[in-house]
């Protein structure tokens, strides 16, 4: 039998955008726009208790399942979520992530904060903290680009 085992772990990232906070808030919101850097969602309800679904993966595989339920949002300010990541059947982790957008002069900073749980060796951390830095900086064509939200 396997070892089961739970590695806690945070971790922050910051990000700066040439745009007012209100367009980087509005590729979180929309789904449209959001699917542009993130997995496109089965279902999307940008609203306290609103739920965020999406499953796929490339096609060798595996599928992985990201289901979300939105805590706190304040337009412009802030995006409180709590998730669940699977891999085929298979739960890897569970997290909180609190996104801030801070006007600053010229633009926003975004940070980005996840506390997480994974499990059994499935997924890490610091596996996670550079896939989400990757995924952020996707979000630059869509506020400060040609492609502009």
């Amino acid at each position: 039998m396997n070892e089961r085992f739970v590695k806690h772990a945070t971790f922050a990232i910051e990000k700066t955008y040439a745009a007012a906070p209100e367009r980087v808030f509005r590729v979180w919101a929309d789904p449209q726009l959001k699917a542009k850097w993130f997995s496109p969602a089965d279902s999307f309800d940008f609203r306290v208790g609103g739920r965020e679904y999406s499953r796929g993966g490339p096609p060798e595989g595996p599928v992985f399942t990201f289901d979300a339920c939105y805590q706190e949002l304040v337009p412009d300010q802030r995006i409180v979520y709590s998730y669940t990541l699977d891999s085929d059947d298979t739960r890897i982790s569970v997290s909180i992530t609190t996104v801030e957008f801070v006007r600053t002069e010229g633009g926003t900073k975004l940070i980005f904060t996840e506390q997480g749980a994974y499990f059994d060796g499935h997924d890490t951390p610091e596996i996670r903290e550079h896939g989400t830095n990757l995924m952020l900086d996707g979000i630059v064509p869509l506020v400060e680009g040609a492609d502009e939200a």
